[in-house]
């Protein structure tokens, strides 16, 4: 047994969106579906500062499922279509169990880190494209970030890691004292998204 987590060094991070698009394209995403988004902490815009020069500051914040060991959508959905994976930490989605009854997106703390397909899946292909492993999308159900499950049960690490220009992103098992993960939260300060609501969420952003 794992658990899995993200380790996203704010400091690297240039907010070129690529581990966006390594998402949508690994995972087939529908046209209108994105699982990670980079947000700006700064101005009232996206690229934008806070402040006036030269006193100006801003950041990048990658946002995507925090994959929490307390998830607050697993409690909620009322067929076990959200679920946590016992070996790997991951909060999943059975998209053949969920009925699209939304209540996952209403516990969830972290605001537009799922979609829900109102209409059959459209996209700019004619073809598939990303993993062929991939479970198909599906009207009327819930998705988010899975940390490219498929992925890891080839061995291999997240999409959005492997994309990642400025080596911003690292991945690994928190519970392993020797991983590159758990070292850098042990040795650098680090922020976690809506601490307080108590989801004890994996994914850690280094400042």
């Amino acid at each position: 047994m794992a658990h899995y987590g993200m380790v996203i060094d704010t400091k690297r991070c240039v907010g070129c969106n690529a581990c966006s698009m390594a998402c949508k394209m690994t995972n087939n995403l529908p046209d209108t579906n994105w699982w990670s988004r980079v947000l700006t902490e700064g101005g009232d815009e996206i690229d934008t500062p806070a402040g006036i020069f030269p006193d100006v500051s801003m950041r990048y914040i990658p946002v995507s499922c925090q994959h929490c060991e307390n998830p607050a959508c697993t409690k909620v959905c009322p067929v076990g279509a959200t679920y946590k994976d016992p070996e790997t930490g991951v909060v999943r989605q059975d998209y053949d169990k969920c009925i699209g009854c939304r209540m996952c997106m209403a516990a969830c703390p972290y605001t537009g880190v799922r979609s829900f397909n109102w209409d059959e899946p459209k996209y700019s292909t004619e073809h598939a494209i990303g993993d062929a492993d991939i479970a198909p999308h599906q009207k009327h159900t819930v998705e988010k970030c899975t940390f490219c499950y498929q992925r890891l049960a080839r061995g291999e690490v997240p999409a959005c890691m492997d994309l990642c220009p400025a080596r911003a992103r690292h991945f690994g098992d928190l519970d392993d004292p020797e991983s590159e993960v758990s070292k850098l939260i042990k040795e650098r300060s680090y922020e976690q998204l809506l601490a307080s609501e108590g989801t004890k969420p994996s994914v850690y952003y280094l400042v």
